[in-house]
């Protein structure tokens, strides 16, 4: 396995991953409560068998190619094959890392691909002198934010209507540097 600055992707090779998307039997789930111009939000743990299946198609790969083309992505390759990437962006305007896509082939995954991902997304946006790492996520993917945890980030936001299914809340996660 060897971890490798992205250029370009001049194929879609996410067929060849396996699911494309994510399975669990536990997810986070969220409530709130508005009252006098305030909001309390509660998050549990609760046990609740969840899949999610995307298509990343050609017009997804033209628009992952446009951050990729910024310089700050990476890829995960065996014996020459893109086998996994980590799509970032440097965001100036308040000097951020922002982990737009992280993606990794099935038969990669739970073997270290993701962590060597995010430790090269960390030593990039240390290297730009970003003072934190963003990404977002979904409130059922549990398996990833228990990843994300054990790599540092902390829940830093929700959005409870960012996505057209009312089962799922944006979760906004942060890593300071």
């Amino acid at each position: 396995m060897e971890i490798k600055k992205l250029e370009k992707l001049t194929e879609n090779p996410t067929p060849n991953w396996g699911l494309n998307g994510y399975s669990t039997d536990r997810i986070l789930s969220i409530s709130f409560v508005e009252y006098s111009g305030s909001f309390e939000f509660t998050l549990r743990e609760k046990s609740l068998h969840y899949t999610k299946v995307w298509e990343t198609n050609s017009s997804d790969i033209n628009d992952l190619n446009e951050i990729i083309e910024k310089g700050h992505s990476f890829g995960v390759f065996e014996n020459g094959e893109l086998m996994g990437w980590i799509i970032g962006e440097h965001r100036t305007w308040n000097n951020s890392f922002y982990i737009e896509n992280i993606l990794i082939s099935e038969m990669f995954r739970r073997n270290g691909a993701g962590l060597q991902l995010i430790k090269s997304a960390v030593r990039e946006a240390r290297n730009l002198n970003c003072r934190i790492i963003e990404l977002e996520t979904q409130n059922t993917n549990y398996p990833a934010i228990q990843f994300y945890r054990r790599m540092g980030f902390s829940i830093t936001g929700l959005n409870t209507r960012l996505y057209d299914n009312p089962e799922e809340t944006a979760v906004f996660m942060t890593l300071d540097l």
